[in-house]
């Protein structure tokens, strides 16, 4: 996948949004006000950084090459998808459906449920 091809799949997610809130050039995408993924480029490739669970993050890091600790965020709790190619579009996708179901899933009941009545449960956690 490429940068394009990430925002458009990104944006495709319930109550997302694009927003520039650091540099023009640094696409922040969010679910209401909370930050699900970003993107970085290096070398004129785009860098992904997605949430992602600690033991998954550590197992995705081990499986690919181009998945490694998140580039000045908790590292932890983020990867880095470095968008070189290298990574399955359907593994991106996952993973990007993983960070937007975590972000959710750490949200206020109030926001959390609003979200589920209105697109439903599959939409938001995508078989999580």
């Amino acid at each position: 996948m490429n940068y394009e091809e990430v925002k458009h799949y990104a944006l495709a997610k319930p109550e997302t949004s694009l927003d520039f809130p650091f540099q023009r050039d640094i696409p922040l995408f969010k679910v209401y006000t909370k930050m699900f993924a970003l993107v970085s480029w290096h070398n004129e490739v785009a860098w992904l950084n997605l949430k992602c669970d600690p033991d998954q993050a550590l197992a995705l890091r081990d499986i690919f090459e181009s998945v490694i600790p998140a580039y000045h965020m908790n590292k932890t709790h983020w990867n880095t998808v470095i968008l070189d190619g290298s990574v399955p579009r359907g593994e991106i996708e996952r993973m990007i459906d993983h960070s937007y179901a975590m972000v959710v899933r750490g949200m206020t009941r109030k926001m959390r449920t609003n979200l589920e009545i209105r697109y439903g449960e599959p939409a938001i956690y995508c078989g999580q």
